[in-house]
């Protein structure tokens, strides 16, 4: 799997509006439908705030992935964010997130899901580019920064 295949350039939002996690999601979650990835963006909303409510997706080194299932979702997309500040996730190693990347699917696409979720997670396990995309100051340095890794 190619995050770059599924990630459209214009669903990067660097700085970020949102100062809170439900406000995060929700921004992101709005983007995903402004450029038509889906089509009822209030039930993506439930679905991935339910699913974060389950357990924080702030899985550390900076990260946070929020994600979740629903039926108004076209296929697999990516929303990706970077608060002006880090924010706090609750993250598991109790640092705030400078990255969020918000993933989303069709409730029929349990594999796709999990190896986007994967792939993001092996992505920022990089030092090297965890660095780099934190210092990136651009939707389209963040945009470029990942596809140099997907090739």
């Amino acid at each position: 799997m190619n995050l770059i295949d599924i990630l459209n350039p214009k669903c990067i939002c660097s700085p970020l509006q949102a100062t809170d996690k439900q406000g995060v999601i929700n921004e992101l979650v709005d983007v995903l439908a402004e450029c038509g990835q889906v089509s009822d963006a209030d039930s993506l909303k439930d679905a991935v705030w339910t699913r974060e409510q389950t357990r924080t997706t702030g899985i550390g080194h900076g990260l946070a992935i929020p994600h979740g299932k629903c039926s108004s979702m076209k296929g697999l997309a990516i929303a990706i964010g970077k608060p002006a500040e880090p924010i706090d996730f609750e993250a598991i190693d109790s640092q705030p997130v400078q990255l969020i990347v918000l993933l989303a699917s069709p409730p029929d696409k349990t594999s796709d899901h999990i190896q986007a979720l994967a792939h993001i997670s092996r992505l920022i396990n990089d030092a090297n580019f965890r660095e780099e995309i934190y210092k990136a100051d651009s939707p389209e340095m963040i945009y470029e920064l990942i596809k140099a890794q997907a090739s």
